[in-house]
């Protein structure tokens, strides 16, 4: 089992690639293959075949997967993006996600 540094409904933002600098909600991640898929972000077109009798086939545009580490989180205080880092929080004992640059606290 390998962990992502991201979660369901976290805003990112992509780092390298053809979607350099776009940002979106993550909508899925899937740990063991380390990806996740990100609301607008990598599109592909699907070819579907209709399966019940009167159902239109056709092109349709989806969202497809990309590999975790082609993203970075962005801080909801700051608005920039960052790494992820932990610590204790003092009122509730829990353990809490960090923004490395304005030291900010979320969940």
């Amino acid at each position: 089992m390998s962990k992502v540094h991201v979660k369901t409904g976290d805003e990112v933002i992509v780092i390298n690639g053809k979607y350099r600098g776009q940002k979106g909600k993550v909508l899925e991640v899937a740990p063991s293959e380390g990806k996740i898929i990100v609301e607008g972000i990598n599109i592909i077109t699907k070819h579907v075949k209709p399966r019940k009798m009167g159902e239109a086939g056709g092109l349709i545009k989806a969202e497809s997967a990309l590999y975790a580490d082609k993203v970075q989180l962005v801080c909801p205080k700051c608005g920039k993006r960052t790494r992820v880092g932990h610590a204790i929080d003092k009122k509730s004992g829990k353990k809490m996600r960090t923004c490395k640059k304005c030291s900010a606290q979320f969940e």
